[in-house]
């Protein structure tokens, strides 16, 4: 079950973020035309055909992700719903192998230091967690939008074992050792954990897999006919780790480079530049980081982004950039740009920031 440290899925998606999105709500709310909110289940999505996403502006840096939305209630009556952004799942594996710069010590409930501002004003946001399996590096990423289907949902079941919804490995690993053989047994029995032999006498250890998903949200209302601007800053810590490129290629790779569409002139570059003067047998070695964000949710508000723009900071300029965007131009040392009009995403953002090994 453990995963390797250096493939295209190191940890589930990388800790970035997620565009905003509204849920459906299992009654109207109030007397207005209400579309988004929670339900007895908890937060489910909807769609909305009164309130437009004008703009998107969008900063993916090193340190930090911002974005700024303009909405629009296009319609004659106020709007009111719940708003969630969600981040993409965060691999328990993945924090147990380090591959994540998780602040810790102790874990925040806020992990990102996720801040929402309406027309310039703060708003107090709720933190919602569920879990869910995530998939073998082997398996392509779900075709079906993020929203609809993060994952099997295996909150209740964790919960149920009295398994916090933490990304605090020390909480997860004593609650996961304190269960008794016959629940171990069920655990593994249904892929939610691996019990082995440590190596060490009498000592044992455990490897979960499941992620957690965080969602931020509040009510919000839109009023009829009005522009509303929402705007998010938060800190980026996306999963990364040691990077091995073998200009020949494997099976692994292959997955890899589909995953973040580098073509065989791209493979050269990162093999040319990776490369060791003493040379590598193993292949030209460094290290990535792999930045997800959930852009698909904007689907959920009324027609496509009316404009999308994309600034993305590698860091470092010696360092490489993949990924399936399609048009995003080098601006500068290390900056790109992409921008589109009346924009539908039909994917997600996936990018993989490779550096030299130091």
């Amino acid at each position: 079950m453990k995963r390797r440290t250096d493939h295209p899925y190191p940890a589930g998606p990388a800790l970035a973020g997620a565009a905003l999105a509204l849920l459906a709500l299992s009654a109207p709310a109030l007397a207005n035309d209400g579309f988004g909110g929670l339900s007895a289940t908890g937060l489910q999505f909807g769609q909305t055909d009164k309130v437009a996403m004008l703009s998107e502006d969008l900063q993916i840096g090193p340190e930090r992700i911002s974005v700024e939305y303009v909405f629009e209630n296009q319609s004659d009556a106020d709007v009111s719903g719940e708003v969630i952004f969600p981040l993409p799942p965060i691999s328990l594996a993945g924090v147990w192998e380090g591959m994540f710069n998780l602040p810790e010590d102790p874990w925040p409930e806020n992990l990102v230091g996720f801040t929402a501002l309406v027309d310039g004003q703060k708003v107090a946001v709720a933190i919602d967690r569920i879990a869910v399996l995530e998939p073998q590096w082997e398996e392509e990423p779900s075709p079906a939008s993020f929203y609809e289907s993060p994952g099997e949902d295996v909150t209740a079941r964790l919960t149920e074992l009295g398994i916090p919804l933490s990304t605090d490995p020390v909480a997860v690993k004593a609650a996961l050792m304190a269960l008794s053989a016959r629940d171990r047994a069920t655990l593994s029995a249904e892929g939610l954990a691996e019990f082995f032999d440590s190596g060490l006498a009498g000592e044992s250890e455990v490897w979960p897999a499941w992620s957690i998903l965080i969602r931020y949200h509040w009510s919000q209302t839109f009023p009829a006919g009005r522009r509303m601007t929402i705007r998010h800053d938060y800190a980026n810590h996306p999963p990364g780790g040691i990077f091995v490129w073998h200009e020949a290629g494997d099976e692994y790779q292959d997955l890899l480079a589909a995953r973040y569409c580098i073509n065989p002139a791209q493979s050269k570059a990162i093999s040319q530049a990776l490369a060791s003067p003493e040379g590598d047998e193993y292949g030209a070695v460094g290290s990535a980081v792999y930045t997800s964000y959930v852009l698909r949710t904007a689907n959920s508000w009324a027609g496509p982004i009316g404009h999308f723009r994309l600034t993305v900071d590698k860091g470092d300029a010696g360092n490489l950039l993949a990924s399936c965007i399609d048009g995003l131009k080098q601006i500068g040392p290390g900056k790109y740009l992409f921008e589109a009009e009346d924009y539908s995403p039909d994917r997600d953002i996936e990018m993989v920031t490779i550096s030299p090994a130091q």
